[in-house]
């Protein structure tokens, strides 16, 4: 069984991949829609970079992130200014990590249903004299619905199994900064396989189950 330890870990994790998912939904949702319908010339550049996490090693951009929030970093002199000291190593560092990892899990998704609206309804809103705010929260949002879904799950389920990252901003303080995979890596190194079964297994269902989720509403919606 999982002992306490085992199980703070999965309620920071649990916190952490909702607060990291949430916020990505607010924030990637302007940033998804500019770059599915804006016509500028940064369009290229930006949206590269928002995938850039998906091909950077984790260790890479975790360490430039704990140098960012370091003592010396532009970040860390920003909030010890403010006289909230240094985010390295806290829970509010591993926020900010993961909210940039996890950024095109979220992002992308939701560039990708943006897209698929076409021009149609958002002209038929204009002809019935919908201003482009209406007709985003009335026509853009619920047909990018299932976008949404597929970033939310995607970003949740991400967040959950960072390793590299996490470990390089937030080390492993127990019940602060030791996520799930954190866990389990001490437990394989302390040769407690038993109780890294538990985790490892639980994470491997879990996964599965998200893949397995996101397939099935993928194929009622082509049905459809």
């Amino acid at each position: 069984m999982l002992d306490t330890t085992s199980l703070a870990a999965i309620r920071l994790s649990v916190e952490l991949a909702l607060a990291t998912t949430l916020t990505l939904l607010v924030l990637g949702t302007p940033l998804a829609w500019w770059l599915a319908r804006g016509r500028t010339r940064w369009r290229v550049p930006v949206r590269a970079l928002v995938a850039l996490p998906l091909v950077l090693p984790p260790s890479v951009l975790g360490f430039y992130l704990l140098v960012a929030m370091g003592p010396n970093g532009p970040l860390g002199a920003a909030t010890r200014a403010l006289g909230w000291g240094t985010l390295a190593f806290t829970f509010w560092g591993l926020l900010i990590g993961s909210i940039i990892y996890s950024l095109p899990f979220v992002v992308q998704p939701l560039i990708n249903a943006f897209e698929g609206i076409g021009e149609r309804p958002l002209e038929a809103a204009a002809t019935l004299r919908a201003s482009p705010l209406d007709a985003f929260w009335h026509v853009a949002l619920p047909l990018a619905r299932p976008g949404y879904v597929t970033g939310a799950v995607m970003g949740f389920a991400h967040t959950l199994g960072e390793f590299g990252v996490v470990l390089m901003i937030g080390g492993n303080i127990p019940g602060q900064t030791r996520v799930i995979s954190v866990q389990i890596y001490d437990h394989v190194e302390a040769l407690e396989y038993t109780q890294a079964h538990w985790l490892a297994g639980g994470m491997l269902a879990f996964s599965f189950l998200v893949l397995l989720a996101l397939h099935t509403l993928q194929s009622r919606k082509e049905v459809v």
